[in-house]
């Protein structure tokens, strides 16, 4: 059954037992907009969008789909990976839909089941979904915004990182680029080894570590972002917005190349381009005082230092003193 085979309200009441429910909600899915409560007195609100060819495909080169259930996952990752950026957890998610007419109700009864089994694997346990919007189009597009609170804390932004701060990092470097290069790679998914399976896994459902920006906040965190579109790529926007330069630490980021070896060996790839440049994991990124004890989960990578004089963009970010030719992911450029 295809979705234009159903009426907008026969397709949403198929959606909406699939989702979870937020504990803020006072007024959720149903009427013209929902109501939560913000308890802060504050609101943090994040929103992205995917569309399909440009952020996943319906069936890679080799031979994986990308089925509604590791769309809707994705989708909330990334949402919920930004307001932890900001050291706050999320408390309501709404969601706009565009389907063709002829995409599989199972499609988008998956992609609801993605969305909710991702709030909860992830441990958004406060969050879910509160509303949204349905609509038909040419092409799928998911997008999805996520409203979060600050439990009373300053937000972490990525202005706040200092010369002498040691950078941290939370989470996986390089795994969902080398599962993006994997799909397309065409050497079928039964082929792959176990390990480079579990790559193509985190392209699809990535975990964002979302314990760790209210917990980095706590300890002090003075700048922070996660990672979405490459280490290189958004150390230079924490260098950018603090006014700073960063050097990364090669022997360090040599740990993260090596779950990634085999692929890269197999691919002709570089295991470190996929560790600088490559984006989508989510991992948390932060800057804490030069001789601060570290929260549980982080390891430091590098070293925040003063921005020199007529310091290009460009060279904002050096691993261990060297400019890189990794630059990372651009929507527009790639």
């Amino acid at each position: 059954m295809t979705v234009d085979q159903l009426s907008e309200g026969q397709l949403l009441a198929r959606i909406f037992p699939r989702l979870r429910a937020s504990a803020s909600a006072l007024i959720g899915p149903g009427d013209d907009a929902a109501v939560l409560t913000a308890p802060d007195g504050r609101v943090v609100i994040s929103t992205d969008t995917l569309v399909q060819d440009q952020d996943f495909r319906l069936l890679w080169n080799n031979g994986c789909s990308s089925g509604g259930f590791e769309v809707g996952w994705k989708a909330a990752a990334q949402n919920l990976s930004d307001i932890n950026a900001m050291g706050a957890v999320a408390t309501g998610m709404v969601v706009s839909l565009t389907l063709p007419g002829a995409t599989p109700v199972a499609w988008a009864e998956g992609l609801a089941e993605g969305l909710s089994q991702a709030i909860s694997a992830l441990g958004a346990s406060g969050c879910g979904v509160v509303g949204g919007d349905l609509s038909g189009g040419r092409e799928i597009s998911v997008t999805v915004t996520v409203l979060g609170d600050l439990a009373r804390r300053a937000p972490v932004l990525r202005s706040g990182a200092e010369p002498g701060d040691q950078l941290a990092i939370a989470g996986r470097l390089g795994w969902a680029a080398a599962g993006w290069a994997l799909l397309e790679s065409g050497i079928p998914f039964a082929a792959l080894s176990p390990a480079e399976q579990r790559l193509i896994e985190a392209f699809h459902c990535p975990r964002p570590p979302l314990p760790a920006g209210p917990l980095a906040a706590a300890s002090g965190a003075k700048a922070m972002l996660d990672i979405s579109d490459g280490l290189i790529r958004d150390a230079g926007r924490l260098a950018g917005s603090s006014g700073v330069r960063i050097d990364l630490d090669a022997r360090v980021l040599a740990g993260f190349r090596e779950p990634l070896e085999a692929a890269a060996s197999r691919l002709g790839a570089s295991a470190l381009d996929w560790v600088l440049g490559g984006g989508e994991d989510y991992g948390l990124l932060s800057a804490f005082d030069g001789d601060a004890q570290l929260p549980h989960g982080f390891a430091a990578i590098g070293s925040i230092l003063s921005k020199k004089d007529g310091t290009a963009p460009e060279s904002a970010v050096t691993v261990s003193g060297r400019h890189s030719d990794t630059v990372g992911w651009d929507h527009f450029a790639d």
